[in-house]
């Protein structure tokens, strides 16, 4: 891994890629909407910036030319099929071999399997309405563009992210292949750590074609979990 692009660097989520990313000495290049370039300001002179639309093919190919890996924040924006434009792109557009790291939430089901409680179902189902009636976010839209990604045959990972807090790092998260696993009930993550997983994926062979969901390694779920395991 030697170079990377980041697509929605400019975000909280983002930027603490951009940081992990460089931390570990790769070549960085972003993409952000024009209007949120003066985010990255503190890495003007660290990283490649390329303003547009995460959604445009164009900027895309332009961007992810050349990189060994790819990590996309996949946000639900307007109502122009965002998410899964900016997922099509990078599929289309990703280097052959490129290794291809994708965000999205819980909500996101892979197999079939994964458990929901009817309070989780329910908040989805009034959130996906509400935000669709004033065209603010398409949440069904993430949905559709993780659709398009496990139906890819490229080396993806799409990591399925809890409830996000602020704090220092607690480390790499730990994940299950299913939601409704009691290792995370506590639903909480470090955003910083969420980045952190993102940024591990890229060389972690054993996350390709996986969907984890995560959850912070010192939650209480996590903890009661390690505890239980070394009994």
């Amino acid at each position: 891994m030697r170079k990377v692009c980041i697509i929605g660097a400019s975000g909280k989520l983002g930027r603490y890629m951009v940081r992990h990313a460089l931390d570990r000495g790769y070549e960085v290049v972003g993409v952000c909407r024009e209007r949120s370039v003066p985010k990255l300001a503190e890495f003007a002179e660290r990283i490649t910036v390329h303003p547009g639309p995460t959604n445009d093919p164009a900027v895309i190919k332009q961007a992810v030319a050349g990189c060994d890996g790819v990590l996309t924040v996949l946000v639900p924006w307007g109502v122009k099929q965002y998410s899964s434009g900016t997922a099509q792109a990078v599929l289309d557009h990703a280097e052959p071999d490129a290794r291809l790291v994708f965000s999205c939430g819980w909500h996101v089901a892979r197999d079939g399997q994964d458990q929901y409680s009817r309070r989780f179902r329910a908040m989805v189902q009034v959130a996906t309405v509400l935000a669709r009636l004033v065209r603010a976010v398409e949440i069904d839209d993430q949905v559709e563009a993780c659709r398009r990604i496990f139906a890819s045959d490229r080396r993806w990972t799409v990591v399925r992210g809890s409830d996000l807090e602020e704090g220092e790092s607690q480390g790499l998260p730990v994940w299950s292949r299913h939601v409704g696993d009691p290792i995370l009930a506590s639903n909480l993550t470090r955003r910083v750590d969420f980045a952190l997983f993102m940024v591990e994926a890229l060389t972690d062979d054993s996350l390709v074609h996986e969907a984890p969901a995560i959850v912070g390694r010192l939650s209480p779920s996590a903890t009661a979990a390690s505890t239980r395991s070394q009994r």
